[in-house]
């Protein structure tokens, strides 16, 4: 007896996801409660678990359909694994007669494309596949159940060697000359919500951008003199996060507009700081939320950004974390960038963009000295919060982030 397995709830106001990957292919063995697929929501990827143990069945859906919660996905058939993959390979031992020979051929062309057929690849993978332009079947995967992983498509693309030339050289004789390649990928659930919040978010806000900078030296001595004893401590490395996150609650309790919303003609203020922290995961950005960060540590926020980071790349933060944040920053720095103008997260009213740190000339004193500079934004709902309130904010910070003792003594 099939048992069918349907698409669970998703959180509040979810209603529908798209399926990202199988992770159990028709005659897989599967146990209760292993995951079986992946699906793409709004905001974060989420596994499906087989409900019953048994032998994988049919898919009801393909890669990249759109799936309503309770939709059939796959049915779970009764049985035993293990019984069942010896079945196919009996078959043909069963049969010594001459005319099994060819009959055995394809039923290895027939297995290979259950693993490692685009279709059973995650839409990252493919297109990492596509890139490279490599065989999955020549690569190992060392993800669960022997999946491929996008860091299994590069190490195989890195480590192809001279002798994967010749293979590639008859491409290029069969391209015309002059050719020009394109390459369309539908985009993922969450990219497609990414696009249309943060287009939502200009047509709706009346949004303007207001920038200081901020001089690193005290805190880049702090973490240089304290970051051994504070990893010996607190099992976790000190990074800038902690400090900007603990700065960024002092100043909205100051300035509170800054830390609140507009719902229908209502202002709502929060008395605490949610702060959700833009975190880069493999298909896109997620903004896991730092709940009560008025009542953390440097230490607290600096430990639950890590698990965020982490849990984002595994693709296991779970729905209620990235829902609700009073406040953002996002961290563009990291990557590079000097200066931006970073889009706020309705209904949140501002965004705090954090860029590279870079040396520059700057007058202390009556004296042109070089110190670690920072460019600070903050973008923010102009029907909310006044230009007055918003350089308020930022000074406030500024002056925090300057002067690290202000953190300690609540000033």
């Amino acid at each position: 007896m099939a048992t069918e397995v349907t698409v669970p709830v998703l959180g509040e106001s979810i209603t529908e996801a798209t399926v990202g990957e199988w992770l159990k292919q028709p005659g897989d063995p599967v146990k209760v409660d292993e995951p079986i697929a992946s699906l793409e929501t709004d905001k974060v990827s989420v596994e499906v678990p087989s409900p019953v143990a048994g032998v994988m069945g049919s898919h009801a859906v393909k890669v990249g359909d759109t799936v309503e919660v309770g939709a059939m996905l796959a049915t779970i058939e009764a049985g035993d694994g293990a019984a069942a993959a010896p079945a196919p390979a009996a078959a043909p031992a069963a049969a010594p007669a001459p005319a099994a020979a060819p009959a055995a051929t394809p039923a290895p062309a027939q297995a290979e494309p259950a693993g490692d057929s685009p279709a059973a690849l995650s839409p990252s993978v493919r297109r990492a596949v596509l890139e490279y332009g490599l065989d999955p079947a020549s690569i190992t995967g060392t993800g669960k159940d022997g999946r491929i992983t996008k860091e299994d498509v590069a190490a195989a693309a890195a480590s192809k060697p001279a002798n994967a030339a010749p293979a590639a050289a008859p491409a290029p004789a069969a391209a015309p000359a002059g050719g020009r390649k394109e390459e369309r990928v539908k985009m993922t659930r969450l990219r497609q919500t990414i696009a249309k919040r943060l287009k939502e978010a200009q047509n709706t806000a009346a949004m303007l951008t207001t920038f200081n900078d901020v001089d690193m030296t005290a805190v880049i001595e702090a973490r240089a003199k304290y970051k051994d004893l504070f990893e010996k401590k607190h099992g976790v490395r000190l990074g800038f996060m902690g400090f900007f996150v603990k700065a960024a609650t002092m100043a909205l309790k100051d300035i509170p507009s800054v830390n609140a919303s507009i719902e229908g003609d209502e202002i709502v203020y929060h008395d605490y700081a949610d702060i959700s922290v833009a975190v880069s995961a493999p298909n896109g950005l997620v903004v896991p939320v730092i709940r009560d960060a008025q009542d953390l540590t440097v230490a607290g926020i600096e430990k639950t950004i890590g698990d965020f980071g982490r849990r984002a790349k595994d693709g296991t933060l779970k729905m209620d974390e990235m829902k609700g944040g009073t406040f953002t920053i996002s961290n563009g720095g990291v990557f590079g960038s000097l200066m931006s103008t970073p889009i706020i997260n309705p209904p949140q009213a501002a965004v705090l963009g954090l860029h590279r740190i870079e040396e520059r000339p700057v007058v202390v004193g009556g004296q042109v000295v070089v110190r670690p500079m920072m460019y600070l934004a903050l973008s923010y709902d102009h029907r909310l919060i006044d230009g007055r309130e918003a350089v308020t904010f930022l000074v406030a910070l500024k002056n925090a982030i300057e002067d690290p003792t202000r953190i300690l003594i609540d000033l």
